[in-house]
């Protein structure tokens, strides 16, 4: 029995022993096999960096500079630049079958949660009641800038897409400008239904 009682003891100590070295160091961490693996060469974006005058890894980028396939758009989101969108921009695409299956699939999976398959205004979200007022693309269905959704010009589309309206958020995020104009070129079809 005594036997049991020193080994059950020492396990113990072992434990808060291990326990309390390992609290120690926070970014340890311990014995490692080839410990180049784990090292980065590069710095950590948010920890200092000698090789700055600020002393920080994160930097701003220089003026007048954009990303790499960064695509400007010139019209603020007001009333006025949706309604210049409206006058000037025009879509850079083909109207080709790919370029029509390719808006339909992104319409598809995008717009037609509150939107409908069809551009109705009757999505799966509508028709359970999570959302309501959204507007058909066709019939007399009226837009809430003015006029009637059949009669929106594809610079208008693409303006809405761009920054959202209403309870729709901006889809900028997710679809690139030549998706963008896809979706505007099927929702172009879906304003022809009767």
């Amino acid at each position: 029995m005594n036997k049991n009682k020193i080994v059950l003891a020492s396990c113990v100590v072992l434990s808060v022993i291990a326990s309390l070295s390992a609290c120690r160091d926070k970014e340890s961490r311990g014995l490692e096999y080839a410990r180049n693996m784990y090292d980065n060469v590069a710095y950590k974006p948010n920890r200092a960096n000698k090789n700055f005058a600020d002393g920080l890894t994160n930097q701003t980028p220089p003026p007048n500079t954009d990303p790499i396939g960064f695509v400007k758009y010139e019209y603020a989101n007001t009333k006025e630049g949706y309604e210049a969108a409206g006058l000037n921009l025009k879509n850079p695409l083909a109207k080709s079958p790919q370029n029509l299956l390719s808006g339909k699939h992104y319409f598809t999976v995008f717009c037609s949660p509150c939107h409908g398959d069809q551009g109705d205004g009757k999505g799966h979200l509508v028709q359970i009641e999570k959302f309501t007022g959204v507007p058909a693309y066709h019939g007399d269905a009226a837009s809430s800038r003015g006029g009637l959704m059949k009669d929106l010009s594809e610079g208008k589309i693409y303006h809405t897409i761009m920054y959202g309206l209403n309870n729709m958020g901006s889809h900028a995020s997710q679809l690139t400008p030549d998706q963008r104009w896809k979706v505007v070129m099927y929702v172009q079809q879906l304003q022809k239904i009767q």
